[in-house]
């Protein structure tokens, strides 16, 4: 049996208002790609969720060995030694995403204001 993720499937036609906004603010307020996955962008999606996921990831990395560093001069009198590198190149990596997103979900929300258009014409 296999096993379909929903959200990675948009429903057939095109595309609404509502789903649209769903999905910006889901980009924007959540996580980075849900949003566009929810649109059906697919492949920006994923590389949005790819890069926020590796930008947090450092930045858990960085707060861990930041942690583990200040516990090192504490403990041991060990010198302290930068390790904000890692941190500031995760949040880049992850305001990367974000824009990304951003850009993607603007673009979401102009086709579906194309798409409702011609509706409120035609009433």
């Amino acid at each position: 049996m296999r096993m379909k993720a929903s959200f990675l499937r948009r429903p057939p036609g095109p595309l609404d208002r509502s789903t649209a906004r769903n999905a910006a603010l889901l980009n924007q307020c959540a996580t980075p790609g849900l949003g566009s996955l929810l649109a059906g962008r697919r492949l920006a999606g994923l590389g949005q969720l790819l890069l926020a996921v590796a930008g947090f990831v450092m930045v858990v990395a960085w707060f861990f060995l930041l942690a583990l560093q200040m516990y090192e001069e504490l403990v041991n009198d060990a010198p302290p030694k930068s390790v904000a590198r890692l941190g500031e190149l995760g949040g880049a990596i992850f305001l990367a995403a974000w824009v990304w997103s951003l850009v993607t979900s603007l673009s979401v929300l102009r086709e579906a204001r194309a798409n409702d258009g011609p509706a409120v014409a035609r009433s």
